[in-house]
Protein backbone atom coordinates (compact mmCIF):
# COMPACT_ATOMS: atom_id res chain seq x y z
CA UNK A 1 0.00 0.00 0.00
CA UNK A 2 2.46 2.30 0.60
CA UNK A 3 4.39 1.51 -2.10
CA UNK A 4 1.33 2.40 -4.06
CA UNK A 5 0.91 5.67 -2.39
CA UNK A 6 4.25 6.56 -2.86
CA UNK A 7 3.99 6.42 -6.88
CA UNK A 8 0.99 8.14 -6.77
CA UNK A 9 2.60 10.76 -5.07
CA UNK A 10 5.55 10.81 -7.69
CA UNK A 11 3.29 10.67 -10.65
CA UNK A 12 1.85 14.07 -8.89
CA UNK A 13 4.38 15.58 -8.56
CA UNK A 14 5.80 14.35 -12.45
CA UNK A 15 2.82 15.62 -14.02
CA UNK A 16 2.22 19.14 -11.86
CA UNK A 17 5.83 19.87 -12.58
CA UNK A 18 5.61 19.19 -15.84
CA UNK A 19 7.87 16.47 -16.09
CA UNK A 20 5.49 14.37 -17.38
CA UNK A 21 5.44 15.96 -20.22
CA UNK A 22 9.23 15.81 -21.26
CA UNK A 23 8.71 12.10 -19.86
CA UNK A 24 6.44 11.34 -22.53
CA UNK A 25 8.35 12.52 -25.39
CA UNK A 26 11.54 11.13 -24.47
CA UNK A 27 9.87 7.95 -24.76
CA UNK A 28 7.62 9.07 -27.89
CA UNK A 29 8.66 6.90 -30.66
CA UNK A 30 8.99 9.67 -34.05
CA UNK A 31 7.60 8.68 -36.81
CA UNK A 32 11.22 8.56 -38.90
CA UNK A 33 12.54 5.59 -37.14
CA UNK A 34 13.43 3.02 -39.08
CA UNK A 35 13.60 5.52 -42.70
CA UNK A 36 15.72 3.90 -45.19
CA UNK A 37 13.76 5.72 -48.03
CA UNK A 38 15.08 8.58 -50.63
CA UNK A 39 14.90 12.57 -49.55
CA UNK A 40 13.48 14.13 -53.00
CA UNK A 41 13.78 18.36 -53.01
CA UNK A 42 11.63 20.54 -55.01
CA UNK A 43 12.51 24.65 -54.94
CA UNK A 44 10.69 26.85 -56.97
CA UNK A 45 11.45 30.52 -57.51
CA UNK A 46 8.14 31.81 -58.82
CA UNK A 47 9.51 35.90 -59.67
CA UNK A 48 11.87 37.51 -62.20
CA UNK A 49 13.31 40.73 -62.10
CA UNK A 50 15.71 42.11 -60.18
CA UNK A 51 13.59 44.33 -57.46
CA UNK A 52 12.90 40.12 -56.61
CA UNK A 53 16.42 39.32 -56.35
CA UNK A 54 15.53 37.60 -52.76
CA UNK A 55 13.24 35.04 -53.75
CA UNK A 56 16.30 33.48 -56.19
CA UNK A 57 18.78 34.21 -53.53
CA UNK A 58 16.57 32.07 -50.99
CA UNK A 59 16.27 29.30 -53.42
CA UNK A 60 19.74 29.07 -54.40
CA UNK A 61 20.80 29.05 -50.67
CA UNK A 62 17.98 26.13 -50.04
CA UNK A 63 20.15 24.36 -52.89
CA UNK A 64 23.63 25.23 -51.12
CA UNK A 65 21.51 23.75 -47.55
CA UNK A 66 20.47 20.70 -49.37
CA UNK A 67 23.10 19.48 -51.52
CA UNK A 68 25.87 20.57 -48.88
CA UNK A 69 23.90 17.81 -46.26
CA UNK A 70 24.22 15.08 -48.95
CA UNK A 71 20.84 15.19 -51.39
CA UNK A 72 21.69 13.81 -54.76
CA UNK A 73 21.38 16.61 -57.47
CA UNK A 74 19.17 13.94 -59.20
CA UNK A 75 16.97 13.73 -56.74
CA UNK A 76 16.68 17.74 -56.41
CA UNK A 77 14.65 19.94 -58.98
CA UNK A 78 15.08 23.18 -59.25
CA UNK A 79 12.79 26.08 -61.02
CA UNK A 80 13.69 29.62 -61.25
CA UNK A 81 13.67 32.41 -63.96
CA UNK A 82 17.45 32.91 -63.92
CA UNK A 83 17.80 36.51 -64.39
CA UNK A 84 19.42 37.66 -61.49
CA UNK A 85 23.00 36.41 -61.44
CA UNK A 86 23.81 37.73 -64.93
CA UNK A 87 21.55 40.44 -64.82
CA UNK A 88 23.31 44.15 -65.56
CA UNK A 89 22.34 45.30 -62.62
CA UNK A 90 24.26 42.78 -60.73
CA UNK A 91 27.46 44.43 -59.73
CA UNK A 92 28.93 40.75 -58.58
CA UNK A 93 27.91 38.94 -62.00
CA UNK A 94 27.60 34.91 -62.38
CA UNK A 95 26.61 35.69 -57.87
CA UNK A 96 24.20 35.49 -55.91
CA UNK A 97 24.16 36.21 -52.12
CA UNK A 98 21.48 35.99 -49.61
CA UNK A 99 22.83 37.91 -46.87
CA UNK A 100 25.30 41.10 -47.36
CA UNK A 101 28.27 38.97 -45.26
CA UNK A 102 27.05 35.91 -46.76
CA UNK A 103 28.79 33.54 -49.55
CA UNK A 104 27.60 32.98 -53.21
CA UNK A 105 24.95 30.48 -53.22
CA UNK A 106 24.19 30.93 -57.53
CA UNK A 107 27.68 28.61 -57.88
CA UNK A 108 26.22 24.63 -58.77
CA UNK A 109 23.24 25.43 -58.81
CA UNK A 110 21.04 23.39 -60.82
CA UNK A 111 19.08 24.62 -63.62
CA UNK A 112 16.28 22.03 -64.36
CA UNK A 113 13.62 25.16 -65.78
CA UNK A 114 14.07 28.72 -66.32
CA UNK A 115 13.10 31.61 -67.91
CA UNK A 116 9.39 30.74 -69.53
CA UNK A 117 9.92 26.95 -68.32
CA UNK A 118 8.81 28.26 -64.90
CA UNK A 119 4.92 27.74 -64.99
CA UNK A 120 2.45 26.76 -62.38
CA UNK A 121 1.61 23.67 -65.13
CA UNK A 122 4.98 22.40 -65.35
CA UNK A 123 5.15 22.75 -61.13
CA UNK A 124 2.62 20.38 -60.81
CA UNK A 125 3.55 17.89 -63.57
CA UNK A 126 6.50 17.87 -61.42
CA UNK A 127 5.50 17.45 -58.37
CA UNK A 128 2.81 14.75 -59.57
CA UNK A 129 5.39 12.82 -61.17
CA UNK A 130 4.44 13.26 -64.83
CA UNK A 131 7.39 12.78 -67.27
CA UNK A 132 5.33 11.91 -70.47
CA UNK A 133 4.15 16.00 -69.57
CA UNK A 134 7.75 17.29 -69.10
CA UNK A 135 9.28 15.53 -72.03
CA UNK A 136 11.29 18.33 -73.96
CA UNK A 137 10.87 20.94 -71.41
CA UNK A 138 14.09 21.99 -69.40
CA UNK A 139 16.20 19.19 -67.73
CA UNK A 140 12.74 16.78 -68.20
CA UNK A 141 13.29 15.80 -64.32
CA UNK A 142 9.98 15.56 -62.49
CA UNK A 143 9.61 13.56 -58.75
CA UNK A 144 10.05 9.84 -59.01
CA UNK A 145 9.39 9.20 -55.23
CA UNK A 146 7.82 6.22 -53.66
CA UNK A 147 6.18 5.46 -50.93
CA UNK A 148 9.11 5.04 -48.80
CA UNK A 149 10.69 8.48 -49.87
CA UNK A 150 10.36 11.72 -48.23
CA UNK A 151 9.41 14.79 -50.14
CA UNK A 152 10.34 18.43 -49.50
CA UNK A 153 8.73 21.26 -51.65
CA UNK A 154 10.16 24.90 -51.05
CA UNK A 155 8.21 27.92 -52.59
CA UNK A 156 9.37 31.58 -52.50
CA UNK A 157 7.55 34.26 -54.18
CA UNK A 158 4.95 36.88 -54.04
CA UNK A 159 1.13 35.15 -52.88
CA UNK A 160 -2.62 36.72 -52.56
CA UNK A 161 -5.29 35.46 -51.18
CA UNK A 162 -5.70 31.88 -52.67
CA UNK A 163 -3.25 31.67 -54.50
CA UNK A 164 0.77 31.72 -55.19
CA UNK A 165 2.45 33.68 -58.28
CA UNK A 166 4.95 32.59 -61.22
CA UNK A 167 6.68 35.19 -63.85
CA UNK A 168 3.35 35.12 -65.99
CA UNK A 169 0.55 33.70 -64.03
CA UNK A 170 -0.51 32.18 -60.52
CA UNK A 171 -1.16 29.01 -58.75
CA UNK A 172 -4.20 28.69 -57.24
CA UNK A 173 -4.53 26.71 -53.93
CA UNK A 174 -7.24 24.08 -55.25
CA UNK A 175 -4.84 23.45 -58.47
CA UNK A 176 -1.82 23.09 -55.42
CA UNK A 177 -4.27 20.76 -53.05
CA UNK A 178 -5.23 18.47 -55.91
CA UNK A 179 -2.03 18.07 -56.70
CA UNK A 180 -0.97 17.14 -53.10
CA UNK A 181 -4.04 14.77 -53.27
CA UNK A 182 -3.24 13.02 -56.49
CA UNK A 183 0.34 12.28 -55.23
CA UNK A 184 -0.80 10.96 -51.95
CA UNK A 185 -3.73 8.55 -53.58
CA UNK A 186 -0.43 8.03 -56.43
CA UNK A 187 1.71 6.80 -52.95
CA UNK A 188 4.50 9.27 -54.63
CA UNK A 189 5.62 9.89 -50.37
CA UNK A 190 5.63 8.28 -46.98
CA UNK A 191 5.76 12.36 -45.70
CA UNK A 192 5.78 15.32 -47.56
CA UNK A 193 6.71 18.90 -46.28
CA UNK A 194 5.99 21.80 -47.55
CA UNK A 195 7.58 25.29 -46.98
CA UNK A 196 6.29 28.65 -48.44
CA UNK A 197 7.30 32.26 -48.30
CA UNK A 198 4.75 34.41 -50.01
CA UNK A 199 2.24 36.75 -48.82
CA UNK A 200 -1.19 35.46 -47.83
CA UNK A 201 0.75 32.32 -47.84
CA UNK A 202 -1.49 30.44 -45.12
CA UNK A 203 -4.38 30.78 -46.92
CA UNK A 204 -3.36 28.38 -49.80
CA UNK A 205 -3.24 25.62 -46.66
CA UNK A 206 -6.27 26.97 -44.50
CA UNK A 207 -9.16 25.19 -44.48
CA UNK A 208 -8.09 22.95 -47.34
CA UNK A 209 -4.56 20.51 -46.44
CA UNK A 210 -6.01 17.98 -44.51
CA UNK A 211 -4.58 16.40 -41.59
CA UNK A 212 -4.38 12.63 -42.38
CA UNK A 213 -2.77 12.52 -46.26
CA UNK A 214 1.07 12.52 -44.15
CA UNK A 215 1.69 16.36 -44.97
CA UNK A 216 3.13 18.83 -42.74
CA UNK A 217 3.21 22.17 -44.08
CA UNK A 218 4.58 25.74 -42.77
CA UNK A 219 4.17 29.13 -44.29
CA UNK A 220 5.80 32.76 -43.50
CA UNK A 221 2.41 34.20 -43.38
CA UNK A 222 -1.13 33.57 -42.11
CA UNK A 223 -4.16 34.03 -44.96
CA UNK A 224 -4.44 37.81 -44.24
CA UNK A 225 -0.75 39.27 -44.33
CA UNK A 226 2.19 40.40 -45.93
CA UNK A 227 5.14 38.41 -45.40
CA UNK A 228 8.92 40.16 -45.24
CA UNK A 229 12.07 41.08 -47.28
CA UNK A 230 15.01 41.85 -45.25
CA UNK A 231 18.63 42.33 -45.87
CA UNK A 232 19.10 45.45 -47.96
CA UNK A 233 22.92 45.66 -49.71
CA UNK A 234 23.78 48.70 -50.73
CA UNK A 235 26.23 47.29 -53.14
CA UNK A 236 23.45 45.38 -54.88
CA UNK A 237 20.70 48.14 -54.01
CA UNK A 238 17.78 45.65 -53.45
CA UNK A 239 16.90 43.19 -50.33
CA UNK A 240 18.62 39.83 -50.14
CA UNK A 241 16.28 38.01 -48.90
CA UNK A 242 12.77 37.18 -47.07
CA UNK A 243 12.71 36.68 -43.07
CA UNK A 244 10.62 33.80 -43.35
CA UNK A 245 13.19 32.35 -45.48
CA UNK A 246 16.44 33.48 -44.17
CA UNK A 247 15.42 32.03 -40.64
CA UNK A 248 14.86 28.69 -41.50
CA UNK A 249 17.88 28.59 -44.18
CA UNK A 250 20.46 30.15 -41.68
CA UNK A 251 19.32 27.80 -38.86
CA UNK A 252 19.38 24.92 -41.49
CA UNK A 253 23.21 26.43 -41.80
CA UNK A 254 24.42 25.82 -38.25
CA UNK A 255 22.13 23.35 -36.66
CA UNK A 256 22.86 19.47 -36.30
CA UNK A 257 19.76 18.22 -38.69
CA UNK A 258 20.06 14.64 -37.24
CA UNK A 259 18.98 15.99 -34.38
CA UNK A 260 16.56 19.01 -34.49
CA UNK A 261 13.05 17.85 -34.87
CA UNK A 262 11.24 20.05 -37.81
CA UNK A 263 9.11 21.41 -34.83
CA UNK A 264 12.37 22.74 -32.78
CA UNK A 265 12.66 24.87 -36.67
CA UNK A 266 9.25 26.18 -36.88
CA UNK A 267 9.58 27.56 -33.17
CA UNK A 268 12.78 29.14 -34.22
CA UNK A 269 11.66 30.78 -37.52
CA UNK A 270 7.81 31.45 -36.17
CA UNK A 271 9.92 33.43 -33.32
CA UNK A 272 12.56 35.16 -35.37
CA UNK A 273 9.72 36.23 -37.97
CA UNK A 274 8.29 38.76 -35.66
CA UNK A 275 6.21 41.21 -38.19
CA UNK A 276 3.78 38.62 -39.42
CA UNK A 277 2.43 35.03 -38.28
CA UNK A 278 4.52 32.14 -39.18
CA UNK A 279 2.04 29.08 -39.45
CA UNK A 280 1.53 25.34 -39.87
CA UNK A 281 -1.26 23.27 -41.55
CA UNK A 282 -1.62 19.54 -41.99
CA UNK A 283 -0.19 16.58 -40.12
CA UNK A 284 1.64 18.45 -36.96
CA UNK A 285 2.73 15.08 -36.09
CA UNK A 286 5.54 15.02 -38.55
CA UNK A 287 7.13 17.76 -37.34
CA UNK A 288 8.63 15.39 -34.46
CA UNK A 289 10.42 14.27 -37.53
CA UNK A 290 14.18 15.62 -37.50
CA UNK A 291 14.97 18.36 -40.19
CA UNK A 292 17.47 15.94 -41.79
CA UNK A 293 14.95 13.27 -43.07
CA UNK A 294 13.76 16.04 -45.63
CA UNK A 295 16.73 18.90 -45.90
CA UNK A 296 19.22 15.80 -45.83
CA UNK A 297 20.76 13.65 -43.38
CA UNK A 298 24.79 13.62 -43.87
CA UNK A 299 26.96 16.34 -41.73
CA UNK A 300 27.58 19.42 -43.76
CA UNK A 301 31.39 19.49 -44.67
CA UNK A 302 30.76 23.19 -45.11
CA UNK A 303 32.00 25.62 -42.51
CA UNK A 304 29.68 27.18 -40.42
CA UNK A 305 30.67 31.57 -40.12
CA UNK A 306 28.19 32.99 -38.00
CA UNK A 307 26.23 35.96 -39.96
CA UNK A 308 25.69 39.29 -37.96
CA UNK A 309 21.65 40.05 -36.78
CA UNK A 310 19.93 42.40 -39.55
CA UNK A 311 17.16 43.45 -38.67
CA UNK A 312 15.26 45.72 -41.81
CA UNK A 313 12.26 43.79 -42.64
CA UNK A 314 9.99 45.76 -44.77
CA UNK A 315 6.61 44.38 -46.07
CA UNK A 316 6.85 42.70 -49.12
CA UNK A 317 4.64 44.68 -51.26
CA UNK A 318 6.63 47.74 -50.63
CA UNK A 319 9.88 46.30 -51.31
CA UNK A 320 9.94 48.36 -54.84
CA UNK A 321 9.07 51.32 -52.80
CA UNK A 322 11.54 51.20 -49.96
CA UNK A 323 14.62 50.25 -52.80
CA UNK A 324 14.09 53.25 -54.37
CA UNK A 325 13.76 55.68 -51.72
CA UNK A 326 17.53 54.05 -50.41
CA UNK A 327 18.27 54.41 -54.62
CA UNK A 328 17.49 57.99 -54.24
CA UNK A 329 18.88 58.47 -51.33
CA UNK A 330 22.13 57.18 -52.58
CA UNK A 331 22.12 59.33 -55.71
CA UNK A 332 25.59 60.92 -56.45
CA UNK A 333 24.01 62.98 -59.63
CA UNK A 334 21.01 65.17 -60.13
CA UNK A 335 20.53 63.20 -63.25
CA UNK A 336 19.82 59.87 -61.37
CA UNK A 337 18.18 61.20 -58.79
CA UNK A 338 15.65 62.58 -60.85
CA UNK A 339 14.95 59.58 -62.66
CA UNK A 340 14.56 57.65 -59.54
CA UNK A 341 12.14 59.87 -58.35
CA UNK A 342 10.17 60.15 -61.81
CA UNK A 343 10.40 55.94 -61.29
CA UNK A 344 8.80 56.72 -57.74
CA UNK A 345 6.20 58.75 -58.65
CA UNK A 346 5.30 56.31 -61.44
CA UNK A 347 5.20 53.67 -59.17
CA UNK A 348 2.57 55.55 -56.19
CA UNK A 349 0.38 56.84 -59.20
CA UNK A 350 -0.50 53.10 -60.56
CA UNK A 351 -0.71 51.80 -57.07
CA UNK A 352 -3.46 54.68 -56.96
CA UNK A 353 -4.90 53.81 -60.33
CA UNK A 354 -5.09 49.87 -59.22
CA UNK A 355 -6.72 50.94 -56.27
CA UNK A 356 -9.32 52.65 -58.15
CA UNK A 357 -10.06 50.46 -60.42
CA UNK A 358 -10.95 47.23 -57.80
CA UNK A 359 -13.08 50.15 -55.52
CA UNK A 360 -14.81 50.88 -58.34
CA UNK A 361 -15.71 47.17 -59.35
CA UNK A 362 -16.67 46.63 -55.72
CA UNK A 363 -19.02 49.65 -56.05
CA UNK A 364 -20.77 48.53 -58.93
CA UNK A 365 -21.30 44.91 -58.03
CA UNK A 366 -22.25 46.20 -54.48
CA UNK A 367 -24.40 49.01 -56.26
CA UNK A 368 -26.89 50.31 -53.20
CA UNK A 369 -25.57 47.33 -50.70
CA UNK A 370 -24.03 49.47 -48.16
CA UNK A 371 -23.25 46.05 -46.31
CA UNK A 372 -21.58 44.15 -49.06
CA UNK A 373 -19.69 47.21 -50.29
CA UNK A 374 -18.04 47.21 -46.80
CA UNK A 375 -17.28 43.66 -46.63
CA UNK A 376 -15.81 43.70 -50.40
CA UNK A 377 -13.40 46.42 -49.06
CA UNK A 378 -12.28 45.31 -45.63
CA UNK A 379 -13.11 41.43 -45.02
CA UNK A 380 -10.11 38.77 -45.15
CA UNK A 381 -12.01 36.17 -47.66
CA UNK A 382 -12.87 33.04 -46.83
CA UNK A 383 -11.50 30.61 -49.73
CA UNK A 384 -12.22 26.92 -48.50
CA UNK A 385 -14.94 25.70 -50.90
CA UNK A 386 -15.09 26.44 -54.64
CA UNK A 387 -13.11 28.77 -56.09
CA UNK A 388 -14.40 28.91 -59.42
CA UNK A 389 -15.91 32.92 -59.27
CA UNK A 390 -13.04 33.77 -57.65
CA UNK A 391 -10.53 32.44 -60.01
CA UNK A 392 -12.70 34.04 -63.27
CA UNK A 393 -12.19 37.03 -62.07
CA UNK A 394 -8.81 37.39 -61.16
CA UNK A 395 -8.11 35.60 -65.14
CA UNK A 396 -10.58 38.21 -65.99
CA UNK A 397 -8.89 41.40 -64.12
CA UNK A 398 -5.30 40.02 -65.01
CA UNK A 399 -6.48 40.27 -69.53
CA UNK A 400 -8.19 43.18 -68.89
CA UNK A 401 -7.70 45.68 -66.31
CA UNK A 402 -3.44 45.09 -64.87
CA UNK A 403 -1.36 42.08 -65.75
CA UNK A 404 -0.56 40.38 -61.84
CA UNK A 405 3.32 39.49 -63.36
CA UNK A 406 4.02 43.38 -64.25
CA UNK A 407 1.82 45.07 -61.69
CA UNK A 408 2.67 43.27 -58.35
CA UNK A 409 0.68 45.89 -56.62
CA UNK A 410 -2.51 44.50 -57.62
CA UNK A 411 -2.13 40.79 -55.73
CA UNK A 412 -2.84 43.12 -52.70
CA UNK A 413 -6.36 44.20 -54.14
CA UNK A 414 -7.54 40.53 -55.20
CA UNK A 415 -8.97 40.41 -52.09
CA UNK A 416 -12.18 42.49 -52.74
CA UNK A 417 -12.75 39.54 -55.89
CA UNK A 418 -12.62 36.79 -52.91
CA UNK A 419 -15.06 38.59 -50.86
CA UNK A 420 -17.55 39.43 -53.50
CA UNK A 421 -17.73 36.06 -54.16
CA UNK A 422 -17.67 34.49 -50.71
CA UNK A 423 -20.99 37.06 -50.46
CA UNK A 424 -22.90 35.51 -52.98
CA UNK A 425 -22.25 38.41 -55.87
CA UNK A 426 -23.41 36.94 -58.95
CA UNK A 427 -20.35 36.32 -61.18
CA UNK A 428 -21.43 37.84 -64.20
CA UNK A 429 -22.43 40.77 -61.86
CA UNK A 430 -18.25 41.13 -60.97
CA UNK A 431 -17.31 40.06 -64.81
CA UNK A 432 -19.22 42.67 -65.84
CA UNK A 433 -17.73 45.13 -63.52
CA UNK A 434 -14.69 44.28 -64.45
CA UNK A 435 -15.50 44.54 -68.16
CA UNK A 436 -17.11 48.25 -67.68
CA UNK A 437 -14.20 49.32 -65.36
CA UNK A 438 -11.49 48.46 -67.12
CA UNK A 439 -12.50 48.67 -71.14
Amino acid sequence: MKQFVLFVALFCVSVCSGNFVMQFEKFYEPKDNGFDGKIWVVLVAGSNGYYNYRHQADICHAYQVVHDHGISDEQIIVMMYDDIAHSSENPTPGKIINHPDGPDVYKGVPKDYTGETVTPENFLNVLTGNAQAMSGIGSGKVLGSKSTDHVFVYFSDHGAPGLIAFPTSELMKDDLNNAITKMHTSNMYLDLVFYIEACESGSMFDGSLSDNINVYATTAANPSESSYACYYDTLRQTYLGDRYSVSWLEDSDKENLETESLHSQFKIVKEETNQSHVMQYGDKTISKDKVGLFQGEKESLRSYTPLRPIYDDVPSPDVKIHILEKRIEAATSYAQKKALKLELSKEMEMRRRIEWTTNTIAHQVAENDAGLLYISLNAVPKLEADITCYRQAIQLFDSLCYELDDHEYAYRRLYIFGNLCNSGAPVNAILDAIRNTCK
